[in-house]
């Protein structure tokens, strides 16, 4: 399952509005097919896999992150029809799928075919893995991933705004890496006209995984090229399942007062600001209600800088 989580990653914020999902199929100890959801939704997972270990998919144990979809689809057949008509003897599921057409269904036909059936193995990895998806089906909304790039006085920026640069090259690498893994990036517009930020992703090989660019500003207006809202409940009609908020400090604090904040991402640099602009005003009345909120999932090193990454409670 492990493999299954790690190939998954490689569909992240491309598959919208299908999850990515990552299958691997193993026979005798030796994994014989593997798979992820490849860009636009389709093939699934179980597909591809099915289709690279061919006849040795039968009797075999296919690990998929997701319970195979049930449901027909004009894209492609059912994911569980098609592992059943390969003839696997086993399939383990990380996570049941939500969407209502397939929820606990999928598994169930497997089962009718005399397949043996397990599902819940690393769920909580899964929920990670497919948070986009997750949130759509159950918020209807983007999973939002906050990214603070922090000096150890607590500041965003200068004073006159100005964020570039905070951290050091290996911190923006891997800003760059997180931007390759969602469709959407946000800043406001304090920040479009401070640092006229390009948004896209400078990283060898990725460099077309750029997300669409969107500006939360009240005029309703952006550059060509972008997306603009001008209220925050506007992201739930934005085309994809991740969004990634980059600035400024006024953007920031609006999503983190209004609760939308799913996931943090903050890059702390050694350096002193002095006079800077910081979060602002988050909806707090005490300090108590600070407590809590949130989750340490990672923490390392990049260069001189260090990455934290945090979860909601």
């Amino acid at each position: 399952m492990g493999a299954a989580l790690a190939i998954a990653a490689r569909g992240r914020g491309r598959t919208a509005p299908n999850p990515s999902v990552g299958c691997v199929i193993v026979t005798g100890g030796r994994v014989v097919g593997r798979g992820w959801t490849q860009p636009g939704g389709r093939p699934h997972a179980e597909a591809m896999a099915l289709a690279e270990a061919g006849e040795a998919a039968r009797g075999a144990t296919a690990y998929v992150t997701l319970e195979p979809c049930a449901h027909e689809s004009r894209r492609g057949p059912a994911c569980a029809d098609l592992l059943a008509a390969a003839g696997v003897a086993r399939v383990v599921a990380a996570l049941r799928d939500p969407d209502p057409r397939t929820d606990g269904v999928g598994l169930a036909r497997l089962t009718a075919a005399g397949i043996e059936t397990a599902c819940g193995q690393r769920e909580i990895d899964a929920r990670r893995s497919m948070a986009g998806f997750l949130a759509r089906q159950r918020l209807g909304r983007p999973h939002v991933t906050l990214k603070l790039a922090l000096s150890l006085d607590g500041g965003v920026a200068m004073g006159d705004g100005r964020s570039q640069w905070i951290t050091g090259p290996e911190a923006r690498a891997h800003a760059h890496l997180e931007r390759s893994r969602h469709e959407l990036i946000l800043v406001g517009a304090g920040t479009l006209a401070a640092d006229a930020p390009r948004l896209d992703v400078r990283l060898p090989g990725l460099e077309d995984r750029g997300p669409m660019r969107v500006l939360l500003s009240r005029r309703g207006d952006a550059p060509a090229g972008w997306l603009a809202i001008r209220e925050l409940g506007a992201i739930a009609d934005l085309p994809g399942d991740h969004l990634l908020v980059e600035g400024g400090a006024a953007a920031a604090a609006a999503f983190l007062s209004a609760g939308l904040v799913d996931r943090l991402i903050v890059y702390r640099a050694p350096i002193l600001i002095g006079a800077a602009r910081t979060l602002g005003d988050i909806g707090l009345t005490d300090l108590g209600q600070a407590h809590g909120r949130w989750v340490l999932e990672d923490r390392r090193t990049l260069g001189v800088d260090t990455l934290e990454v945090y979860g909601r409670a």
